[in-house]
């Protein structure tokens, strides 16, 4: 869904990009940097109430990561530690998003958040937490026992901007009720795609055991 918006955004960021190269900025700072900003952002305007505030400081930083793809690509640089390095702090960016909504609920500090509200909101928050940080896993686990497993009905980027977004409406004014049904969407859209990843490698698994078995059988 947010494919075209991501190309888009690497046209935009090209320019700024080939500046910071020639002022001596390495993709890796830019990646270090952003992830602290969305961390720093996440942890401390949404527990305090600052959701707007929050989505806003949160969606600049999280540019940094087309930044530093189109930096490392310009320079060269693209390789297994740029990959390492974006995807672990990707998953330190999205777990500091979702802790300080939890926060957030627990505090329940807005006189529009119930006793019911604040309850289903950090149980979906932390169902998103969780379930978030499966789907990645499962993805890499997949691919280090050489299989594949790029499935699934929601993107991280997806799940992300459907969140920020919903936060950052409710922190305009719009009802509660708006961010715990967005969270618990994505939890359950979470959910599904560890069991489409799974049911996936399933399959590799079981037509790669068959082919070996035919293999055998051939050789016989």
């Amino acid at each position: 869904m947010f494919g075209r918006l991501r190309a888009l955004t690497t046209r935009l960021f090209t320019p700024l990009a080939a500046l910071l190269l020639r002022l001596g900025v390495s993709p890796d700072a830019v990646t270090v940097v952003g992830t602290l900003g969305v961390v720093a952002g996440a942890l401390w305007l949404f527990p305090t109430g600052h959701l707007f505030a929050g989505t806003m400081v949160v969606m600049v930083f999280a540019f940094s990561d087309v930044l530093d793809g189109v930096m490392a690509r310009r320079a060269g640089r693209s390789g297994p530690w740029g990959a390492f390095l974006d995807s672990t702090l990707d998953r330190l960016a999205d777990a500091a998003i979702f802790v300080g909504l939890t926060l957030w609920f627990v505090r329940a500090d807005d006189a529009r958040l119930t006793a019911d509200l604040a309850a289903w909101g950090t149980g979906v928050a932390l169902a998103c937490l969780a379930l978030g940080a499966v789907v990645p896993y499962a993805r890499a686990r997949a691919e280090s026992v050489g299989m594949t497993a790029q499935v699934g009905i929601a993107e991280r980027a997806d799940r992300l901007v459907a969140a920020l977004v919903a936060a950052g409406l409710v922190g305009l004014g719009l009802p509660v009720a708006v961010l715990v049904v967005v969270l618990g969407l994505l939890a359950l859209a979470s959910a599904v795609t560890i069991v489409q990843r799974v049911a996936t490698v399933r399959t590799q698994s079981i037509a790669l055991a068959h082919g070996q078995t035919d293999e055998t059988e051939g050789a016989r």
